[in-house]
């Protein structure tokens, strides 16, 4: 065992400097003082600055990152096997080596992600902040606010551009350049959402994204907001104004949902408008449907026809990669990976937008 260590000294030191800083995080995590003091002095100024690294180019860094990341990968796969299997001795202690070597950096990842990600989770988020909480929905109003969200969504389905089939036809490159605006109707009643929105980014592997059942991706590791650029445009505005409240540091999928619809709605640009209202109503529609589903009809056949368009387009969409293994394994690693951090509903904490929708509007 002496023997063992010594051999693999550093590497041991690497294992145990990981082990110590994931230990400490996890035991500490339920701080909130503590954690909001790190969140505001340390990883949040470190998260900016590592984004105004990466939006000196144009190209989402974090992919890039990714790549080379499988590469290396798969380059220290093919060394470390190539390398055991030459070895004329001592090879078991060769291959402890590359498999230690592996779990070191995989925990030093994770340990990055933690620090960097990972406190936001047990910060103070949108609803201590603004006082505004989920509440217990009523089915009435349930009901009286998915109409409402109805209404709206047909009145600003008439402000923006359409293609000859009537279809949202708002160019990609407008919605993306617009970006740095998502919230500039919000800040006034919620100064604490100010921020200096740097925008966000297309992703070159967007079509791999629809598939893993991803719109958008905000990355700790380069401070950036990347969205996916091949799934439906209607959609667009509303996953930009969601990544870029993960920007301003809140880990919360639902409360980034609420912040999604309330930015959008109170923006200048009717694309982004129209969006917030299209996918709001979504997300009321759904809940209400599983509660009256007479009254989830009555309220969808008062869409215009160009609103019944685009929820048909987007659902068609969505709905080639519905079932798959790929989408599958995505869903529970991510469902892992929010239960982990405290969010013991997972990925059913999409819904939770409801109650604050419900909370805020009615």
């Amino acid at each position: 065992m002496k023997a063992c260590f010594q051999t693999h000294k550093n590497l041991h030191i690497w294992l145990l400097a990981d082990g110590g800083f994931l230990l400490a995080f996890f035991a500490l995590r339920g701080q909130r003082g503590l954690m909001n003091a790190i969140a505001e002095r340390f990883t949040g100024p470190l998260r900016r600055g590592l984004g105004r690294i990466s939006y000196l180019v144009p190209f989402s860094v974090m992919e890039l990152v990714e790549v080379l990341a499988v590469l290396f990968g798969a380059g220290y796969l093919i060394w470390s096997v190539v390398a055991v299997a030459r070895a004329r001795d001592g090879r078991g202690s060769r291959a402890y080596g590359a498999a230690l070597g592996a779990g070191c950096a995989l925990l030093s990842v994770w340990a990055g992600f933690c620090l960097l990600w990972g406190v936001n989770y047990w910060t103070d988020g949108f609803q201590d902040q603004s006082g505004i909480y989920a509440q217990p929905v009523a089915l009435e109003d349930l009901r009286a606010v998915t109409a409402q969200f109805a209404r709206r969504t047909a009145e600003a389905a008439g402000n923006v551009a359409r293609d000859e089939r009537g279809l949202f036809a708002v160019p990609r490159e407008e919605i993306l350049a617009n970006s740095v605006h998502a919230y500039g109707g919000i800040t006034e009643d919620f100064p604490f959402l100010a921020f200096d929105d740097p925008g966000v980014k297309p992703m070159a592997f967007s079509r791999l994204m629809s598939a893993l059942d991803f719109t958008g991706f905000y990355s700790s590791f380069t401070g950036e907001s990347n969205v996916n650029v091949d799934s439906p445009a209607c959609m667009l505005p509303s996953t930009i104004a969601h990544e870029l409240a993960h920007q301003r540091g809140y880990a919360s999928e639902q409360e980034c949902n609420f912040l999604a619809v309330l930015a959008s709605t109170t923006c200048a640009d009717p694309a982004y408008v129209y969006s917030g209202w299209l996918i709001g109503y979504v997300y009321l529609g759904n809940a209400l449907y599983s509660q009256d589903p007479e009254a989830y009809w009555a309220i969808r056949e008062t869409l215009p026809e160009e609103v019944q368009l685009d929820l048909a387009y987007n659902n068609a969409y969505w709905a080639q990669f519905q079932d798959t293994a790929v989408q599958k394994a995505s869903n529970k690693v991510y469902d892992g990976i929010l239960k982990s951090y405290g969010d013991e509903r997972g990925i059913q904490s999409y819904g939770t937008v409801v109650d604050l929708l419900v909370a805020y509007y009615k």
